[in-house]
């Protein structure tokens, strides 16, 4: 008998490959999908210590690979792995053009071949670079200024064919600064305050820390993600971020309260390039049903309480890898 949709499974009879899905945002997306009914294949770098049957332990770059897991039958593509390192794509960009680019055109081509109705794409606000207009929406025009937000522009752009010619309903989720449990290989503003929290050290905070950024949730993320997926209306770019924009100073004040902890802080030499200002607008997310639901203070909570080697129920857990772990 063929499941059908529920309101506690919606996903039911759909099989979803999750490209990262052994990363931070993986681990939360493949649990939620699973919960919700769905068959999910899980395709990242590392080893499957998880145990999970449905795990594939593989390099996308490879030839031959992206065919073996994406195979007739797959409806949806979760397309969340990545070199996402800023600046590691400044130092090795061509490498970060194959890992980003290569590998997203490869999905989309085995996604029409293989009759896969959409998928959904980790992109980034980074794709407008140093933005001249705020709050930044899918109409800013696209001025990446470092390869990371170029490929993830580049990889937009080729959606947006697929989108167009060839049927496959494609969304490109913009997310701003993404945090949650389970981050603690990341190298972002939010995990490094907290490990220097935890390690009674100072954090370095660069410039006068009155730069702003949006920081949203993972179960934001992930509840963009699961409606993305299900319903028909999301294509194209969206922006996916909490709506409101934080100092780094506030930002170390919040983790101060949240931890107990009195976190020294030094400044030093702004970063070149670095941009002054990230404020986003999510009307187009919310006329598309969704709404950010976890604001900052009690968002970290969690990330602080689940710091000590916490993992995700998903098979393998968070972990680092390189090209197919999404760490957007």
């Amino acid at each position: 008998m063929t499941l059908r949709p529920t309101p506690t499974a919606p996903f039911a009879g759909r099989r979803v490959v999750v490209t990262g899905g052994a990363g931070f945002i993986g681990s939360h997306v493949v649990r939620s999908l699973r919960s919700g009914g769905a068959q999910v294949i899980v395709a990242d770098m590392k080893p499957n210590r998880g145990g999970d049957p449905s795990y594939c332990e593989v390099d996308l770059r490879f030839p031959g690979t992206i065919e073996q897991v994406v195979r007739p039958g797959v409806d949806t593509i979760v397309h969340l792995a990545a070199s996402t390192s800023v600046l590691a794509s400044v130092g090795r960009p061509a490498e970060t053009v194959e890992n980003n680019v290569g590998v997203t055109a490869a999905l989309a081509e085995q996604a029409r071949q293989s009759g896969v109705e959409n998928v959904v794409f980790a992109s980034t606000n980074a794709v407008v670079g140093q933005a001249r207009h705020f709050p930044i929406h899918e109409g800013s025009p696209l001025a990446p200024l470092t390869p990371y937000g170029a490929t993830k522009a580049a990889g937009e752009m080729i959606l947006s064919t697929y989108n167009a010619i060839y049927g496959v309903r494609c969304a490109s989720l913009r997310f701003t600064n993404v945090y949650g449990p389970g981050m603690g290989h990341k190298d972002s503003v939010v995990p490094r305050l907290v490990k220097a929290a935890r390690a009674g050290s100072t954090f370095n905070v660069y410039g006068d820390g009155l730069q702003v950024r949006d920081y949203v949730n993972v179960a934001d993320v992930v509840a963009a993600i699961r409606l993305a997926v299900l319903d028909a209306r999301w294509e194209g770019p969206v922006v996916i971020g909490s709506g409101v924009s934080t100092s780094v100073l506030d930002l170390a004040a919040m983790v101060r309260e949240v931890s107990g902890v009195d976190l020294s802080l030094r400044h030093v030499a702004p970063k070149p390039g670095e941009m002054p200002k990230v404020v986003v607008d999510v009307s187009h997310a919310r006329a598309l049903g969704w709404r950010p639901a976890v604001q900052l203070p009690e968002g970290l909570r969690p990330v602080w309480d689940l710091w000590d080697g916490a993992r995700v129920a998903s098979g393998s857990g968070p972990r680092p890898s390189a090209v197919a772990t999404a760490r957007a």
